[in-house]
């Protein structure tokens, strides 16, 4: 069917741009209801929907559903009575309709700001270790599959404009890998207004002591704001090269993602899994 083919096409370009959307498909339908089984609906983020699964209070508790999923990424069946007519159900023969609620998108993504040696670096080993990786920069020839093969995505942008260009969501993490204070003053607020779940910035604690600074008295950013930036950005490995911060930021993130503490194996008391 052509409404099928939309949604199913809506959410290919969804995944290939890293998109987060919620697949809603109608699985049963006994008496009277609007859809029939095998109906789909795709919702996005900010609650705008590709096809339908019949309108109405029905669709408006599917919608919230699908946005709960989007949060929790987790599949839902949900069963719905359809008898209801002041609740504005479209069905008021006792129909009754099951839909099935999946994630889709939600592939943990690395935002790699900065093309130079770190963010190189970064941008490759996070990708071996299998996440979607996007790299941005301001400087067209640091930000090229050229400079930088293999990459899921390529963002030539003032680093303050890059959540005009892509969905941040909470399954992004970003590692803001920038040249110096001009570029984090206008980073960092743009930045806060996103739902990453992890925003590092590289950089010395003096950097990182007059960007707060500079943001407090020239942006109005609050302390409970800056308390979601992990600056200086990774885990303390005393690295040097730009492959050892790349290991000690994305250790970071993989920490933060993964609910881990950062301490030696040998000092956790009921290791969580064998090693090897």
């Amino acid at each position: 069917m052509e409404a099928d083919r939309i949604v199913y096409q809506t959410l290919l370009e969804a995944q290939e741009q890293g998109e987060p959307v919620a697949l809603a498909t109608v699985v049963s339908a006994q008496g009277s209801v609007p859809r029939h089984a095998g109906s789909k609906m795709l919702v996005r983020a900010d609650g705008s929907i590709v096809g339908t699964v019949g309108g109405g209070m029905l669709e408006s508790r599917v919608i919230a559903e699908s946005l709960a999923a989007l949060q929790d990424g987790k599949t839902r069946l949900c069963s719905y009575s359809l008898n209801d007519m002041e609740a504005g159900d479209a069905g008021v023969c006792g129909g009754t309709v099951q839909v099935f609620i999946e994630p889709a998108g939600l592939s943990p993504t690395v935002l790699v700001i900065g093309g130079g040696h770190v963010g190189k670096a970064l941008a490759e080993l996070a990708k071996w270790a299998g996440y979607r990786v996007v790299v941005s920069d301001d400087r067209p020839d640091l930000c090229t599959p050229d400079y930088l093969p293999g990459m899921d995505g390529y963002l030539v942008c003032a680093p303050g404009e890059i959540a005009q260009h892509m969905t941040i969501s909470t399954q992004t993490y970003v590692a803001a890998v920038t040249r110096g204070l001009p570029v984090d003053i206008s980073l960092i607020p743009a930045l806060l207004e996103t739902e990453a779940a992890y925003i590092g910035l590289i950089g010395s604690r003096r950097r990182w002591a007059l960007t707060v600074q500079q943001l407090k008295a020239e942006r109005g950013i609050t302390d409970a704001q800056l308390a979601r930036i992990h600056a200086p950005i990774g885990l303390e490995l005393n690295a040097e090269t730009p492959h050892e911060i790349a290991v000690s930021i994305l250790g970071e993130i993989i920490m933060i993602r993964r609910g881990g503490d950062g301490q030696p194996m040998r000092e956790v008391s009921t290791p969580q899994k064998v090693n090897g």
